[in-house]
């Protein structure tokens, strides 16, 4: 139980993580090619958002090397997908997106699938 608890956690990291690289990419302004890309650089890279989302991703990585010396791969691997169903409330609550019944259903299918892999384990 204790590895399912921790596996939650790294993905409830990473969610964060996405989520600041979001509101800093937000901050300096759309990307539409890479002459844009290179003239943002510099703000995209010293944004503190971007900065506290690589930093989580970093000791996220930590995180999941530890999971990997305790789970089978074929068992943590697939629960990482568990991350795209928590960017769907937090992306309502954090930058006011629509949420299509199609999106919640996917996140459902999502949910059962990661159940069933986690079973697979008996």
């Amino acid at each position: 139980m204790k590895d399912y608890i921790l596996l939650t956690f790294n993905v409830f990291l990473t969610v964060i993580g996405q989520i600041l690289l979001k509101q800093g990419v937000t901050k300096v302004g759309e990307i539409n090619n890479l002459k844009v890309f290179l003239s943002k650089f510099t703000q995209i890279i010293w944004n503190p958002y971007v900065i506290g989302g690589i930093s989580i991703y970093g000791f996220t990585t930590f995180v999941w090397l530890v999971i990997l010396s305790r789970v089978k791969l074929s068992i943590a691997y697939p629960m990482l997908s568990l991350g795209y169903v928590m960017a769907i409330p937090f992306s309502r609550i954090f930058f006011k997106e629509s949420i299509p019944v199609v999106r919640i259903i996917g996140a459902i299918i999502i949910c059962i699938g990661v159940y069933l892999v986690a079973q697979g384990d008996g």
